[in-house]
């Protein structure tokens, strides 16, 4: 069968909720405005569904005011039992500290609305704060690329022959793709884990580079429905036949963009370049 793209997914705000489309612009940093905002502690570290699961339950909308056109201008948030927040995207506040993995960054806080409104979604004291235009992150991996907060490559590919290889193994409910929060999900390959394989991919117009495996983490054992803890699996699944040389469990693959362009679901995916299984890569020295 003919691969094609079956789902788009962007988190504006990273660890909430996923926002699905029928196309997307894939920019140098990824989708338009995934992971553009971040929500932080009173001390500026980065919130995330590892210790804080109801950021699951926060569903993004992005604007201009207009509602179609999804300019970046506006952000709403919205949750079950709160009245939903609409504010306009601040890009000229002073700038402040932030920290994401260890790693700090500058990012333009969003204003007291939006930091009350999350605090009390989430319980604790939380402000939400967005990548400034002067932005240059520069993530790692096989091939270099840049991305907004995303955890590190600014695109993350899974497949479904790799989500059903899963569900094969796992003795229990089957798990969802929403647990694993892939911004591009591949339809139509007959063979699990190709996206470890696939160098170069040519997507409507267009292209990724291979970056690194997707070693997963704690945040998919969340419920992402729920905002709740859901139980071992995939991790305990996972650890029986997924465990990278380099160290964690390996499922999915993170890609960075050689050319930007327009993608949508449907657009057929050509691998252009394959190489050789990652699972195996030795721990870097």
């Amino acid at each position: 069968m003919t691969a094609v793209v079956g789902e788009l997914v962007s988190y504006p705000v990273k660890g909430c909720a996923g926002v699905s489309s029928g196309e997307a612009v894939l920019t140098g940093a990824g989708p338009a405005h995934d992971r553009a905002f971040m929500v932080v502690d009173a001390n500026g570290r980065f919130r995330s569904q590892r210790r804080d699961p109801r950021l699951a339950l926060v569903r993004p909308g992005i604007g201009d005011g207009d509602g179609d056109s999804g300019g970046g201008e506006r952000l709403t948030l919205s949750a079950p039992g709160y009245e939903a927040l609409d504010i306009a995207v601040d890009l000229d506040s002073p700038r402040r500290d932030v920290e994401l993995f260890g790693q700090g960054f500058r990012a333009v806080d969003q204003g007291d609305a939006a930091a009350e409104w999350l605090s009390s979604v989430l319980g604790a004291a939380s402000r939400l704060v967005r990548v400034p235009p002067e932005h240059d992150r520069v993530t790692d991996g096989r091939t270099a690329g840049t991305s907004g907060f995303a955890d590190s490559s600014p695109v993350h590919v899974l497949s479904r022959a790799t989500l059903d290889e899963l569900n094969r193994r796992v003795d229990g409910p089957p798990v969802p793709m929403s647990r694993f929060r892939p911004n591009i999900v591949i339809d139509g390959w007959d063979e699990p884990h190709l996206e470890d394989r696939a160098d170069r991919v040519v997507v409507g117009a267009a292209e990724l580079a291979y970056a690194k495996l997707a070693i997963r983490c704690a945040v998919t054992l969340v419920d992402q429905r729920s905002g709740g803890k859901a139980g071992p699996e995939p991790l305990r699944t996972l650890a029986t036949y997924r465990r990278a040389a380099a160290g964690g469990v390996a499922f999915g693959a993170k890609f960075s963009v050689l050319r930007p362009g327009r993608i949508a679901v449907g657009d057929v995916v050509t691998v252009t370049a394959w190489t050789d299984s990652q699972l195996d890569e030795p721990r870097p020295v």
